[in-house]
């Protein structure tokens, strides 16, 4: 199968969410036929949905991958299980969710996996992180990312420091 850009959320509000991140992050970067390209700032936000739970940490990552998109959801479900994640409540705190917010420029409407993810235009903790990485990214059906994002409602997003050793920490050439 040819390489395909996928973007994936990560987020995480409990058990150490900055640790649960980049470890995801490290099993993201070994994925087989998967080179991981660049991954964006950390942010915290309210959660969205309960909010008798603690803030969420919040970013994605840009990888270049020969897996197929059902291959590549059993791999980040797979990580998040790793990280203990369990479905409990719709919502609700989690200690690691991997979503699989685009993959190259297609359209995917399975019973396991819809791409675009269903409310990417709805969360500003996932339009801030992609355009991190991509600032002139465009959706599959043209709209581009920056203009969801000035229309997007407010989540309380700050922008966390970067965490010493990520990708978002290092300059060019380190």
């Amino acid at each position: 199968m040819p390489e395909t850009d996928a973007y994936i959320g990560l987020g995480s509000n409990l058990a150490d969410p900055l640790s649960q991140l980049a470890g995801a992050i490290t099993r993201l970067a070994a994925l087989p036929y998967t080179q991981l390209v660049a991954q964006s700032p950390f942010y915290a936000s309210r959660p969205v949905g309960p909010q008798d739970q603690p803030d969420f940490v919040n970013g994605a990552v840009l990888l270049r991958t020969a897996l197929g998109p059902l291959d590549l959801l059993d791999a980040l479900q797979d990580i998040e299980r790793a990280h203990q994640r369990e479905r409990i409540q719709r919502w609700g705190p989690r200690t690691l969710d991997l979503d699989l917010l685009l993959y190259g420029n297609h359209h995917i409407d399975d019973d396991r996996l819809t791409v675009p993810h269903v409310e990417l235009a709805n969360r500003d903790f996932v339009l801030q992180p992609l355009l991190d990485l991509t600032p002139t990214l465009i959706l599959p059906d043209g709209r581009p990312v920056s203009e969801l994002r000035q229309s997007c409602p407010d989540n309380a997003l700050r922008r966390l420091d970067p965490v010493p050793g990520s990708l978002a920490s290092m300059g060019p050439g380190d």
